[in-house]
């Protein structure tokens, strides 16, 4: 299965943490937030993620 992650906001609401970095890679609970994201979609039987991301994309 394949799932697509959109990535792309600006982080307005988390402001000011996403001033100098990208939300998906703000931590909570000691990972970025976006791998919280992935380890879900790999234990629902995802194989094959695109990654939606414009905002500081590095």
């Amino acid at each position: 299965m394949r799932a697509m992650i959109l990535a792309a906001g600006r982080g307005e609401r988390m402001r000011p943490l996403t001033d100098t970095c990208p939300k998906p890679l703000l931590r909570a609970g000691g990972r970025p937030l976006i791998e919280w994201q992935l380890l879900a979609l790999r234990r629902a039987g995802f194989v094959d993620v695109v990654i939606n991301h414009a905002h500081w994309a590095r």
